[in-house]
């Protein structure tokens, strides 16, 4: 039989990639060509993320007996500069700014996350004022020089920044969206005295208008600068001598897949990366099976994520919030300007450490075991009982399977902490504590979706619920009984679905700058000037891997009703405005406000903020064919084994029942078949209710479906 992997004619007409997805657990791998797929998970390396990433590589590869010098592409996403900014581990940073504005980052809006809380504290700045240094110069917001840059004053600065002992710098201006000049000054006189200094401008990381968060994004991408090209260049270099020659591609917080370059350049776009690998995945299973709306849920060992979906398109948006003091309040945290797949994050996950609090209650999360030392059950020296263990002592885990065999479960060492740290204290027995410990993760995910709904004006009621992650099949049927949801979805490999979805995103790079126009008295060619620039500069960002590339350009303009706070995003139909420009894009966003909002408002004037363009290439390297089933899947009507009976822990009933544990491959495609029932596969555990049958889809997904209730009430 040919190997499609070393036989050189095969590979010239298969492509064959990798997907990678560093998690704060584990560390998923997925290699792909035509219609094989082959998997790999193992534990994240915390210390030297690098490390876990090609020993999963090699792995992989001799798994799939494949040569390294076969691979076409690598796609990466990695939460390194996440972590480094909730660790306080990033470089010691500096920031360089306009006299006057030295406490803008830790002034911020002077908003509250808690306007009740009469001990709240807010988090240390990123940049302690001892690092913050002011020098003269002034630009307004039209872009005119009112004072100009000091350049003995720099000098002068750039000695003490020396001094400081900061390996990274911020420059962020007033107004430097408008006219960068000053800004690039600045940096050429800094580095012309610190030629080692890795320096950021407020002006190419975030060039829009609101001066904290502009300046926040800065010292963000300064933060983890050094830190993110530290790893990208020791990753490279261990790929490079395992052989692999392929490009490394990053996954980008928006969805699309930029070079190494770009990434160090602009590493403050990675921070979401992961999971926005998870909703393209689920975008992508959307239009392929014509789900309209649907809820995707991401849950894996340290947090879930979750994400509406709208017309096979995950919900976008400009801003994020990172590292939150009070974890998962919004306001607590550092606001950044960077284009993201909008997502709602809470504490629960695999490795989500359950307790009992002061007051009798029992609480999971949002602290995690992580990888190191993991859960009780790992016997890797966690003492704290998880959601792992309880899933595990409920009977819903098999050991032989998880992680495909790769860690060797203590159930007995779970029950025993589950005994003594939940059980005991509520003095209840074990499976009740069991039963508590699942139902508060689960209705604490509900609620972040409820309240997600509410933030995104979305509904709940008719969606499918896609769930995936190691640790969300686990939980998506009882999930779905809490948002009165009848249909799962259950990718196949969903287990690593975040790396999954690198590999069927698109080379994409997304550029915004704030330019204001009145639409009433629109200058079409400043505009039509802004937007050819910002996509010359997206083409240039795509144009390293491959300048003669071919790409397509969207643009949007960000427009709002004069006086109102935030802006709505509105699709631009023309690549090039005429006289009639402001008319045509006052028109647009009217239409937009209805849709968004049910009425417009007459007579108020219109004024847009922001320009952006999204460039997409289109080089071979995007999956044109999606692999239609998993490797050694049967074909037939029904399942072929049962591996074996057991008694299983029922959310619903709060007893436990007879559950079929069932391996999945041996279900073939299009078999159906009743719960309750355990599917087990080497990444993840499905667990089907009595209340769910299921089917098995075309390219080996598995869907849930609720039961009618006369069905039920026979069962």
């Amino acid at each position: 039989m040919t190997n499609a992997f070393r036989d050189p004619a095969a590979h010239r007409h298969t492509r064959c990639r990798v997907g990678i997805d560093i998690g704060g657990t584990f560390t998923d791998l997925v290699l792909e060509t035509g219609e094989r797929r082959i998997t790999h998970k193992l534990l994240t390396t915390p210390l030297a993320p690098e490390r876990g990433v090609l020993d999963g590589l090699a792995a992989l590869l001799a798994k799939a007996d494949a040569a390294p010098g076969s691979l076409d592409a690598v796609m990466h996403g990695t939460t390194l500069a996440t972590n480094a900014l909730l660790e306080r581990q990033g470089a010691r940073t500096a920031l360089l700014t306009t006299e006057g504005f030295r406490d803008v980052i830790e002034m911020g809006t002077e908003s509250r996350c808690d306007q009740y809380d009469l001990m709240l504290r807010k988090a240390d700045p990123l940049v302690p004022r001892a690092l913050r240094f002011a020098v003269t110069e002034r630009m307004s917001a039209r872009g005119d020089v009112l004072l100009p840059l000091d350049h003995a004053m720099v000098e002068a600065r750039a000695r003490q920044i020396g001094e400081s002992g900061a390996r990274s710098l911020a420059i962020g201006f007033l107004h430097s969206y408008a006219n960068p000049a000053h800004e690039q000054q600045a940096a050429e006189i800094v580095a012309r005295i610190l030629p080692s200094l890795d320096i950021s401008l407020s002006s190419d990381v975030s060039p829009e208008m609101r001066e904290f968060e502009r300046f926040s994004t800065t010292c963000v991408n300064a933060y983890v600068r050094p830190l993110i090209r530290g790893y990208l260049d020791r990753l490279r270099a261990g790929l490079d001598a395992l052989g692999v020659r392929a490009p490394l591609l990053m996954m980008l917080s928006n969805g699309g897949l930029c070079d190494v370059a770009t990434a160090c350049r602009h590493p403050v776009r990675l921070l979401e990366s992961g999971p926005a690998g998870g909703a393209l995945l689920a975008a992508r299973l959307a239009r392929e099976h014509g789900f309209d709306q649907v809820l995707s849920v991401d849950i894996g060992g340290t947090t879930a994520k979750l994400c509406f979906i709208d017309g096979g398109e995950p919900q976008t948006a400009r801003s994020l919030e990172v590292s939150l003091f009070y974890r998962f309040k919004a306001g607590s945290g550092i606001p950044l300007r960077i284009p993201v797949i909008e997502l709602s994050e809470i504490g629960a996950g695999g490795g989500s450490i359950a307790r009992v609090d002061d007051l009798g209650r029992v609480a999971v999360g949002p602290e995690s075991a992580g990888s190191q030392p993991g859960p009780v059950c790992y016997a890797l020296g966690g003492e704290r009982i998880t959601l792992t263990d309880v899933h595990l002592h409920a009977g819903r885990l098999s050991p032989e399977y998880f992680a495909a065999g790769t860690i060797a479960l203590d159930a007995a060492a779970a029950s025993r902490a589950l005994d003594a740290q939940i059980a005991q204290p509520l003095r209840v027995d074990a499976d009740e504590a069991a039963y508590a410990v699942a139902e508060i993760a689960d209705e604490a995910m509900a609620q972040a979706v409820r309240e997600h709904a509410v933030d995104t004006g979305r509904g709940v009621a008719g969606r499918t619920l896609i769930a995936f992650g190691g640790s969300a099949p686990l939980h998506a049927a009882r999930l779905a009984d809490k948002l009165q949801i009848d249909r799962v979805l259950i990718p196949a490999q969903a287990g690593v679905g975040s790396a999954l979805g690198f590999l069927h995103a698109a080379l994409a790079f997304e550029t915004t700058q704030s330019l204001h126009q009145d639409l009433e008295r629109f200058d079409a060619s400043a505009v039509n000037a802004l937007l050819a620039e910002l996509t010359a500069r997206g083409r240039a960002a795509l144009g390293a891997l491959d300048p003669d590339m071919p790409s397509t350009a969207t643009m949007h303009a960000f427009v709002r009703y004069k006086g109102q706070g935030h802006e709505l995003r509105v699709p631009l139909a023309d690549v090039s405005f005429g006289e009639d420009g402001g008319q045509r894009l006052s028109a647009a966003f009217v239409d937009e406000y209805v849709k968004r909002y049910g009425r417009s408002i007459e007579g108020a004037g219109i004024e847009a903020l922001g320009w952006t363009v999204t460039v997409t290439g289109h080089e071979a390297a995007r999956a044109a064919v999606v692999a239609r089933r998993v490797q050694g899947a049967l074909t037939g009507a029904a399942p072929s084994r049962s591996v074996e009976t057991r008694k299983v822990l029922d959310q619903a009933s709060r007893r436990r029942a007879d559950f079929a544990v069932v391996a999945r491959d041996a279900l073939a495609t299009g078999a159906s078949a009743a719960g309750p029932m355990i599917l087990v596969d080497k990444e993840t555990t499905i667990v089907v209710p009595p209340a769910f049958d299921i089917r098995v889809l075309h390219n080996a997904d598995i869907l849930l479906e609720r039961k009618p209730l006369a069905s039920r009430a026979e069962a």
